[in-house]
């Protein structure tokens, strides 16, 4: 596996994690972008996670509109670019009674921690951030070493995580073909 270039990051993506940083917000370039990015490969987008609420994203930057009805999700425009900028979320049926019935994600608008945001993501290697500052990848899910193994595997239980979503069957079939991984045989 490659060293992450930090030439290949787009300006647009380092200068929203920067200014969110510089108010007072934890921020990471999240998911695909670090994986292709450790790959060698060039993201089709960026993408952000962010102690901040889309309220004090929006804030920081005038350029910035606010979307989503489950989720609120903070967009910030540069020209015909957008730079997706996600509160770190939980994995709401931690947040529920029990945690019992019905494994199918209806409702997603839980904020959370920059660990308990990388936990709720489908596989370990799009639950990687890259934090521009410091310069380096932060893996709370062993993601590294699935990229290392060119494994995908879903963070926590399969059996549980397509039930939740099963769109994610397909996301796996995906990046094994378009980034000529394996896919985990469990």
């Amino acid at each position: 596996m490659k060293q992450l270039d930090r030439d290949s990051i787009d300006p647009d993506a380092d200068r929203v994690v920067r200014k969110l940083a510089k108010g007072g917000h934890k921020a990471y370039l999240v998911g695909g972008c670090v994986r292709d990015l450790l790959l060698g490969k060039k993201p089709k987008d960026f993408d952000v996670a962010t102690s901040a609420t889309p309220n004090e994203v929006k804030s920081l930057f005038r350029n910035c509109r606010i979307i989503g009805r489950r989720f609120r999700l903070a967009t910030v425009f540069f020209g015909d670019k957008i730079i997706e900028t996600a509160t770190f979320r939980a994995n709401p049926r931690d947040e529920e009674e029990g945690g019992e019935g019905e494994l199918l994600i209806r409702r997603d608008n839980v904020f959370g921690t920059e660990t308990d945001d990388a936990r709720r993501r489908d596989f370990t290697i799009n639950g990687l951030f890259y934090d521009v500052e410091a310069e380096r990848v932060i893996d709370h899910v062993d993601g590294l070493r699935d990229l290392e193994r060119r494994q995908i595997r879903t963070i926590g239980d399969p059996e549980v995580r397509f039930q939740e979503d099963p769109v994610r069957m397909l996301r796996a079939i995906k990046f094994a073909a378009r980034l000529d991984l394996e896919i985990e045989p469990e």
